[in-house]
């Protein structure tokens, strides 16, 4: 097995790692009830100062960015990080202002950081790429000679 394998083998396990926390995120902002670390999100959400149906909107945005990230494509890992990078902007400074618990505190800076990370990884070449991807070139297809003035 080639050695560029596992490295590539590794950060597709870790996008799946991390698409799956965010799916979770996605599912507990759901739940009407007590998380696995706490009160329900519709509690928090208030006492962080947003109204409860807020978490909808959060959690719907992590759930659409968790499919984004395992799709084996680079404009799509770039989107999904890209956004995902704006909601944990405001989630490490919600967490910040309102005091929340060190985990919380922890939590969404360290999620921010690896979104940057998957976003330069992922960073297109081209910003047109992001709505109109080249088409691949087909195998069969015979490359044109140059015109001549």
């Amino acid at each position: 097995m080639s050695t560029r394998v596992w490295p590539r083998r590794l950060l597709t396990a870790f996008y799946w790692f991390v698409a799956f926390t965010f799916f979770m995120g996605f599912v507990t902002k759901f739940w009407p009830g007590p998380t696995f670390f706490g009160p329900a999100y519709s509690v928090k959400f208030v006492e962080w100062g947003y109204p409860s149906w807020f978490r909808f909107v959060v959690g719907t945005i992590e759930g659409v960015c968790a499919v984004l990230l395992v799709i084996p494509r680079k404009r799509f890992k770039f989107i999904g990080a890209a956004i995902l990078m704006l909601v944990l902007t405001g989630a490490t400074t919600t967490h910040i202002v309102a005091g929340s618990e060190l985990y919380e505190r922890v939590a969404a800076p360290t999620n921010l950081v690896i979104m940057i990370f998957f976003a330069l990884v992922n960073w297109p070449a081209d910003w047109r790429e992001l709505l109109h991807p080249r088409q691949p070139a087909r195998a069969d297809a015979v490359p044109s000679a140059p015109q001549r003035a």
